[in-house]
């Protein structure tokens, strides 16, 4: 099996002069879930090569020992320096698409077409995909076939508000991952802030924040593994 990780090209934290870019824990736990489990992986960013990282996200507050793992694993460094380009990619060639957080997927990631159409082939090709904490928000422009909003009437997660609120970002973002998928009909819920939290609709993952980024991982493992033995979608 062999599961496309798309990641952020973007570092730049709006107007406020500080660095963004990828979440380090919504990226390490998932990896080895996804290695232990004897996946592919193969990472993309829009940009390729490597990502930008989140200072924050690798500060002691933030490590776990997935992301200590990670970041003394040559392998893993290896591959997250050399990042294929998001435009190279197609969901042909995967069985699942995932997408880890952190801010800076609310600038590109969200806006780019190569990902847009991604995200709409992989549901529609009946392959799972999963995104967690402010990955979500890189839904607002898929659509479904007739053209609704792809998240409309589905059960979904992400960053909350106040979450949101707690890092200090609220008017720093291009938007709220909640208020954006409340506004495009999602059937948005959540958990208690930082805690994990895991929604599937169908072919559909999402995780609310960084600690839902393993669960979120595990809950793609299992689905992918039950559509590719079954040869179809899973619904």
């Amino acid at each position: 099996m062999k599961v496309l990780t798309v990641l952020t090209s973007h570092d730049q934290l709006g107007d406020t002069g500080r660095k963004t870019g990828f979440w380090l824990e919504e990226l390490a736990a998932p990896y080895y879930r996804f290695k232990d489990a004897g996946i592919d992986l193969v990472l993309a960013s829009p940009k390729g090569g490597r990502p930008p990282l989140d200072p924050k996200s690798d500060e002691p507050a933030n490590q776990t020992d997935e992301t200590r793992r990670f970041e003394a694993d040559a392998e893993a460094m290896d591959a997250l320096a050399h990042t294929v380009r998001l435009d190279s990619v197609s969901a042909d060639d995967f069985d699942a698409v995932f997408y880890p957080g952190g801010h800076g997927p609310l600038w590109d990631v969200a806006e780019d077409a190569d990902s847009i159409s991604l995200i709409e082939t992989t549901l529609r090709t009946g392959k799972p995909l999963a995104l967690v904490c402010h990955a979500p928000g890189v839904l607002r422009h898929a659509v479904n076939a007739d053209g609704t909003p792809l998240v409309r009437g589905k059960k979904v997660t992400g960053f909350t508000n106040s979450e949101e609120a707690g890092v200090q970002l609220t008017e720093v973002v291009p938007f709220l991952v909640e208020d954006e998928l409340v506004r495009l009909g999602g059937d948005y819920s959540k958990g208690d802030d930082w805690q994990p939290y895991v929604l599937r609709d169908g072919l559909l993952i999402t995780g609310q924040n960084p600690a839902s980024s393993g669960p979120t991982a595990d809950a793609l493992i299992e689905l992918v593994t039950k559509t590719v033995e079954a040869g179809g979608t899973t619904a």
